[in-house]
């Protein structure tokens, strides 16, 4: 058995070390034949007694069953192996290959070196296993030897240790390591692009990635989607979808995984057509809906704002797994229907799928979303009590928003200050939030500033801080919020609404003059605001009255801001009765908000406008959030 003794690598090759010879082992059959460790013994045990137990090539398949196979017995190896007089190679190789499947990736390497003391040749079937080992274990010091001893055993040239090599530099995040690995390979092949292009778009460097896509010779959908899946992750969405209509004008057939990445790009867009598109392609060629992508779809249905759709996916699956119930419950708690969330949530329950971390965040979200106080209470406390889930910063969130929202301050910073963790920024900018709504300007002031050092680059917390002091006349605090903002070069985020019409994806940024047909939009937001206001809509100007706004530049006046000339685009495009679904960045601003319940009746159309926070459904004057959000 490996010890725990510090790894002190050898530098120079040991000589090739002896091999047993090949018995001729009649009992062969019957290991093939094993499938439990009671098999195996019987079988051990006819080795012993036909004298074979030192024979490597007899034991080595002994080993080999206990150390790999899913029946085995990773103890009862080690046993096997410390009674080996000369181990070879192979069983080195064995050894080290079930301590990796057993997750003890610093034994991996104990055993290498000491392969290597015993004098025992490496072959190119040690150090895959190793260098994962090294990468798993983030043993970053000893995975630098093991490279020096690729190239001193002479295994420069193979493709499938080089490999690894380039995930594990990829993995501890050296890509100039790996860029060199990868440049002094003879033969590359998909794995090593591949590679390659995931580890620069993981860590953000998507244009370098992009250069290594360009590059390849020849791409297979892998690759494709390694790139694809790098704009997403990133929040590029546009252009991963110019890439995915690339993908289809070079005829790449679509497989799970691409068709994965791209539904989370509609999801990111709100690109609802797009989405159907893709999930009917998914159908028509076969593709296998597994768990994991019926979650995507599911996601998609949900965020694209249209949950009958959700329902019907999720309600076809013949096996429903955790992920598939949270997304469900996340879903509907973002269109704010808190009551059927719950309901979900104890039809979970008699399904017997236990719940966990991520359901309980989606559960009291809803209850937040909504105000249902006693019941975000009721299964916080189900949640430690019943499920014994430890409540992490996430949960600790919606309860201090759900509190928040409602009014309880003191409660919300009692639970703030009982937290057995450090509060995080999202966990005090909730009560922030709540500080505006309800107008305490003394804890909100404390909370503010303690905000902006968790986030001093974040725009938001500065305009709430700002806005909290305008709301009282505080007009020498606003200005030195805003100093302090000039002084650390915080700009703040504009806003931008997305709409989706006839599968082609239009931005709209608040006061915006690029698009094409800009000229008719504007005329028809005149049109638009022309006519609410006949019939009782009137500006909240406040909104543009403070020297930091809310959420978009003061420069841009209201009736310009990002959703409104999106919603005016889409009464241009779409027939009478035709929903108009909107994307937007940042939180809906009241304005815009009171101006889509009055454009909803004028109109008589629904508006779905999902925000940073939540979904708004506009209909026949009204808000499915009944202004409470």
């Amino acid at each position: 058995m490996a010890s725990s003794s510090p790894v002190l690598l050898q530098t120079s090759p040991p000589p090739p070390s002896s091999t047993s010879s090949k018995s001729n082992l009649s009992t062969s059959d019957g290991l093939e034949n094993c499938v439990s460790m009671v098999e195996l013994k019987q079988y051990h045990s006819k080795i012993i007694r036909l004298g074979l137990s030192k024979d490597n090539d007899a034991i080595g398949r002994v080993i080999k069953f206990c150390a790999i196979s899913k029946s085995g017995d990773m103890n009862y190896a080690l046993k096997v192996f410390d009674g080996i007089p000369k181990p070879d190679t192979f069983i080195y190789n064995t050894i080290i290959r079930g301590y990796l499947n057993s997750h003890l990736t610093k034994d991996c390497v104990i055993l290498y070196s000491q392969m290597l003391e015993n004098s025992v040749y490496p072959n190119k079937f040690t150090y895959p296993c190793v260098i994962r080992a090294c990468c798993n274990g983030n043993q970053i010091m000893e995975s630098r030897q093991i490279h020096a001893h690729v190239l001193k055993f002479g295994f420069q040239g193979d493709k499938f240790c080089l490999n690894n090599l380039i995930h594990m530099y990829v993995n501890f995040e050296c890509l100039d390591d790996a860029r060199r690995v990868f440049d002094k390979m003879v033969n590359t092949d998909f794995v090593s692009w591949t590679t390659l292009i995931t580890g620069y778009s993981k860590l953000g460097f998507l244009d370098e990635a992009y250069e290594v896509f360009e590059s390849m010779p020849e791409r297979n959908s892998a690759s494709w989607n390694a790139m694809i899946a790098g704009y997403v992750q990133s929040d590029r969405f546009h252009e991963a979808f110019r890439l995915f209509e690339r993908m289809q004008l070079e005829k790449v057939k679509l497989d799970k995984f691409v068709a994965a990445s791209m539904l989370s790009a509609c999801t990111g867009l709100g690109a609802l057509e797009q989405g159907e598109w893709i999930y009917e392609h998914i159908k028509k060629s076969g593709i296998e809906v597994d768990s994991k992508l019926a979650t995507t779809i599911i996601d998609m249905y949900c965020k694209c704002g249209c949950l009958e759709k959700a329902f019907e996916v999720f309600n076809g699956l013949k096996h429903k797994g955790i992920s598939s119930w949270n997304c469900m419950i996340g879903g509907i708690a973002m269109h704010g229907q808190g009551k059927a969330a719950i309901q979900l949530f104890e039809e979970m329950q008699k399904q017997m799928v236990a719940p966990d971390g991520i359901t309980f965040v989606n559960l009291l979200s809803a209850c937040a979303h909504k105000g249902l106080i006693e019941e975000g209470r009721h299964y916080f406390h189900l949640m430690k009590q019943v499920y014994r889930i430890e409540p992490k910063m996430e949960h600790f969130g919606c309860m201090v928003d759900m509190l928040g929202r409602a009014g309880f301050l003191e409660e919300a910073k009692r639970l703030i200050d009982e937290m057995p963790m450090s509060p995080d920024a999202g966990v005090l900018g909730a009560l922030l939030g709540a500080c505006k709504i309800h107008g305490d300007i003394e804890l909100g002031e404390e909370i503010g500033k303690q905000v902006i050092e968790l986030e001093p680059h974040n725009s938001g917390r500065y305009v709430l801080l700002a806005n909290l002091y305008a709301n009282v006349g505080r007009w020498d605090d606003v200005a030195r919020v805003r100093k302090l903002m000039n002084d650390r070069g915080v700009k703040k985020v504009p806003g931008f609404s997305v709409i989706e019409l006839d599968g082609v994806v239009s931005e709209f940024i608040a006061g915006g003059r690029m698009h094409p047909e800009s000229k008719e939009i504007y005329a028809k937001v005149d049109e638009m605001l022309k006519c609410i206001r006949s019939v009782g809509y009137i500006p909240e100007t406040d909104a543009i009255s403070h020297d930091i706004v809310e959420e978009e530049e003061k420069e841009n006046p209201l009736y310009f801001h990002s959703e409104k000339l999106a919603i005016a685009f889409g009464l241009l495009k779409t027939k009478p009765g035709s929903i108009i679904r909107i994307s937007k960045n940042l939180r809906v601003c009241k304005d815009c908000h009171q101006a889509s319940k009055f454009i909803s009746e004028v109109f008589d159309r629904e508006i779905i406008v999902r925000d940073r926070n939540r979904f708004h459904h506009f209909k026949n004057g009204e808000c499915s959030c009944k202004d409470y959000w």
